[in-house]
Order: structure tokens, then C-alpha cells, then sequence
């Protein structure tokens, strides 16, 4: 086990390269994402979207959370490594003959011939992300944060200018899945690189034995979790037209690329570092309640400004046509500020070994928001309410999209329940390292909203705006005196 100050140090590098890392990678999704948006339609974005879970279920199946496990494993071996690897490989390649000869039942759900030929030339890409699995799992093992960060930007330098130039010369939807290809390609070539791994053809069944009770629990869970994250496609897809899946899509791409921020940040170094704090129920409460206040602090002002700023930043970025992105955009920034604070909770459950906490956990929240959404699908519910000066009119799509956003922020309680059983941190302690950072951020948002209004010229709302809710929570957080704020100048200036 390290030494206190050396995971300190060690896990504040993390943070740092994670979120420089983070920041490239989602400045670069926002070039490329613009780009490729003005080119290409939402038809195009909804046949591509209506394959992505296909796709994440396949990668989730092949992975079968073996990441995960390896990290937990105190003292993972060479022949540990070389069994997942052969292990992921012989799944892949299963998986694509089953989902080659699957592409005929895929056209007729969804109703569109051109998802045959483009739906077995997509899933090439989970095959080959199946080689970088076990050499990512070297890297997460060891907090190599630098190395995976320098991974994500050439792969996504490399795969945005092979999309855009797809685009360019009228390929439509098959530059989309391109370029994801060519991003899972890239990763997995440069993580052999950085990890070192080499294999061996020596294979034995013994290390996936060991590991599998608990990584089996995990290859559930991520295979619900894609279904969760894409739920909405599939009920827009089957109700609704190829318009209505580009249009939620590129509103919720937007939002996970300002959520995926934060939370590939505390993803990157929370299993690992708590696994490394050891058994200790009182250093992991002060250890997790830091990483949580950590998380709010920077999560709630990023992600209510970018509901703040949803509708311009949709028009000047994109274009006129995405603004019906827009509104459903704001309203899952809101679930969205909430997503990396989760991914804490369930990653030191992980760390726990509470795999079995994890998989019920996200059944249940799957089935709640399958259960809701097709409830306002049944009674076809509109509703049209009124608050202050703000009308509101709900249909049934975006009082869709708001249940899911209540639950989503509803849960994070029982999250906590199961938490609390492991180090015993109670709700009270836990509101009140959240609740100041999401109230202040919304009290940021609401004034800078109320001082900007008057603006006409949407490039100058928009700069003004985002700088003025910068100024404003910064100077909060120090009148305030937050710890965590001091702490990371401190930390920022040292460095």
C-alpha cells in the first residue's frame, strides 16, 4: 500500500492530466462534432445512433468487465493479463458473426434498408477495440493518466480529419462510423505501444475463473447501462422517425461531451486509488467525501452553464436546424451535472468489490425509466404550465426526457444507501459536501441569466455569459471559503 501523501500526489497528477486530457479530447469532439453536424444531416446522425447500441453491447460483452477485475486483483500476473486478452479476442470475434447474420433483424426493427451492409461494416470496430483491452487495463491499473491522455487526442486527431474529409466528399453516414472505426483502431495500436504488453500463445482458463464472479456481474451491468444510455434511441427509433433520433442524439452528444469531462477525470484515477487506500473505513470516508466535493465543485457550474448557454452555443456551433437539440439539451445538462458524482459512487463500490451493488442498481434504474417512458408513449400526455414570467409546454418527448432526468438525480440516494453500508458516511454529511456547490452554480446560472437577457447579439451573449458566470462562481467560491477551491489554486500554483 502506498503512503498517503504519495496516493495524494499521485491521484492529484491524475486529476490534472485527466483533466487536461478530458479538455483536449472534448475541445477536439467539439471541432469535429461542428464540423461534421453543419455537413450532414439528423437522418444521417439517426441511422448512425440507431446502431451505437448494437455496438456498445457487443464492446460491453467482449470487455465482460474485465478491466475492472484486473485492477481489484492485488497482484496481477503476466498469465492474468494473457487470458483476458485471448479471452477478448475469441469473444469478438465470435460476437461479429453473430451480429453479421443478426443485421437482417436490425433493418426490419428499425425499418431502414440502408442498416444492412452499414451495420456489418460498423461492428469492425468493436473487433478491433478488443486488442487494446487488456493493454488499457495495464494503464488504468497503473494511474498512467499521461499515457491514456496522449492515446485519446491522436486517435481522435487522427479519426476526426478521416470523418470530416469522408463528409467533405459526400459519404453521408458511413464517415460517422468511420471515424469511430479508426478511433478504436488507433487507441488499440497506441496502447500495445505505451503498456508494453506483449502476449504469449501459453493460455489457461484458471485467471477468468477466478476473476468471473465478479466480472460477470460487470459484464451485466455495462451491457444494461448501454441499453440505459440509449433507451431513448431505441423508443424515438421505434416510434418516432430517423429526425427525431439526429435530433435527440445531437442534443444528448453535446451534453456528454461536458459531462464526460468531469467524469473521465474521476473515472481515471477513483477504482484505482481507492483500491490502493486499503480497508480503512475512516481514510476512505475522508478519502471519498474530498473526491465528492472535488467533483461537485467543478461538475454543477460546468454543466448548468452549458444548459445555460444551450441555445446559443447550438446555433452558432451547429446551425439553425439543431435548434429543437437545444431544449432537449438543457434538460439533460441537469441529469448530466449529476452523472460524474454517480460515477464516483458506483466506481468505489467497484473498488469494494460490490459488483452485485452495481449490476441491481442499474437494473433498476433501467426499469424504472423503460417503465415511465412508456407510460407517456401510452397516454400520450402534454403538459402546459406556467412560472413566473416562463411558460412551459411539455409533450410527450421532452416530458420524457424529464422523468429521465428525475430519476436519474432521485437515485443518487440509493447509490448513497449502499455506499453507506461500507464506510458508514451518513446522508446529512454527504448533502452538505454537495448542496453548496449545486446551489451556488444554480444561483450563478439564474443571475447571470437575469444580467445577460437584455443582450440581442447571440455571439455576444454567448462569450459574455460564460464569462460572467466564471467570474461570478469564482469569486462565490472564495467569499465563501471552500476548501477544495483553495486547495486547487494552491496545487495549480505549485505545479
Amino acid at each position: 500500500m502506498e503512503s498517503a501523501n504519495d496516493l495524494k500526489d499521485k491521484t492529484a497528477k491524475g486529476l490534472l492530466w485527466g483533466m487536461a486530457n478530458n479538455g483536449a479530447t472534448q475541445l477536439l469532439n467539439i471541432v469535429f462534432g461542428i464540423i461534421l453536424a453543419r455537413l450532414l444531416s439528423q437522418e444521417d446522425y439517426g441511422l448512425a445512433s440507431e446502431l451505437a447500441i448494437f455496438s456498445a453491447i457487443a464492446a460491453a460483452l467482449q470487455e465482460s468487465g474485465f478491466i475492472s477485475a484486473l485492477t481489484n486483483r492485488k497482484n496481477a500476473t503476466h498469465e492474468d493479463y494473457n487470458s483476458v486478452f485471448w479471452f477478448n479476442i475469441s469473444m469478438s470475434a465470435l460476437l461479429y458473426v453473430i451480429l453479421w447474420f443478426s443485421a437482417p433483424l436490425i433493418v426490419r426493427f428499425f425499418g431502414d434498408s440502408e442498416l444492412l451492409w452499414l451495420s456489418r461494416y460498423a461492428f469492425l470496430g468493436f473487433f478491433f477495440a478488443s486488442f487494446s483491452i487488456t493493454p488499457r487495463a495495464i494503464l488504468f491499473k497503473q494511474m498512467r493518466v499521461k499515457e491514456q491522455a496522449i492515446i485519446g487526442v491522436i486517435a481522435l486527431i487522427i479519426s476526426g480529419a478521416v470523418g470530416i474529409t469522408m463528409a467533405l466528399l459526400g459519404m453521408s453516414y458511413w464517415s460517422i462510423v468511420t471515424q469511430a472505426m479508426i478511433y478504436v483502431t488507433v487507441v488499440s495500436i497506441l496502447s500495445w505501444k505505451y503498456s508494453g504488453f506483449c502476449p504469449s500463445f501459453h493460455f489457461s482458463f484458471q485467471p477468468i475463473k477466478e476473476m468471473f464472479g465478479f466480472s460477470c456481474k460487470l459484464l451485466i451491468t455495462n451491457i444494461l447501462n448501454c441499453i440505459n444510455n440509449k433507451l431513448f434511441t431505441l423508443v424515438f427509433g421505434y416510434f418516432y422517425t430517423k429526425n427525431m433520433v439526429g435530433t435527440y442524439d445531437q442534443a444528448d452528444k453535446w451534453n456528454k461531451m461536458g459531462s464526460q469531462l468531469i467524469t473521465g477525470m474521476v473515472q481515471g484515477v477513483a477504482q484505482p486509488m481507492f483500491v490502493q487506500v486499503g480497508d480503512d473505513p475512516e481514510r476512505l470516508q475522508r478519502v471519498f467525501r474530498k473526491m465528492l466535493r472535488f467533483t461537485c465543485f467543478v461538475a454543477f457550474p460546468a454543466m448548468f452553464g452549458l444548459a445555460l448557454v444551450a441555445k446559443e452555443f447550438i446555433v452558432i456551433a451547429v446551425g439553425e436546424k439543431w435548434l429543437s437539440s437545444a431544449e432537449m439539451m438543457q434538460l439533460l445538462c441537469i441529469a448530466g451535472a449529476f452523472m460524474p458524482i454517480t460515477a464516483l459512487y458506483f466506481n468505489f463500490l467497484i473498488s469494494r468489490g460490490r459488483s452485485d451493488v452495481y449490476m441491481w442498481n442499474i437494473i433498476s434504474q433501467g426499469l424504472v425509466i423503460l417503465g415511465l417512458l412508456v407510460a407517456v408513449k401510452k397516454f400520450g400526455w402534454v403538459w402546459n404550465f406556467s412560472l413566473f414570467t416562463f411558460h412551459f409546454s411539455l409533450s410527450d418527448v421532452r416530458l420524457m426526457v424529464v422523468c429521465y432526468v428525475v430519476v436519474y438525480i432521485l437515485w443518487l440516494f440509493i447509490w448513497h444507501a449502499f455506499l453507506k453500508r461500507e464506510i458508514h458516511l451518513g446522508f446529512l454529511k454527504a448533502i452538505k459536501d454537495l448542496l453548496p456547490f449545486a446551489l451556488i452554480a444554480a444561483a450563478t446560472m439564474i443571475l447571470t441569466y437575469f444580467l445577460t437577457r437584455g443582450i440581442e447579439n447571440i455571439y455576444l451573449l454567448l462569450v459574455v455569459r460564460v464569462l460572467m458566470a466564471a467570474v461570478i462562481y469564482v469569486v462565490a467560491m472564495w467569499l465563501s471559503g471552500a476548501k477544495i477551491f483553495k486547495e486547487c489554486i494552491g496545487y495549480l500554483r505549485k505545479k
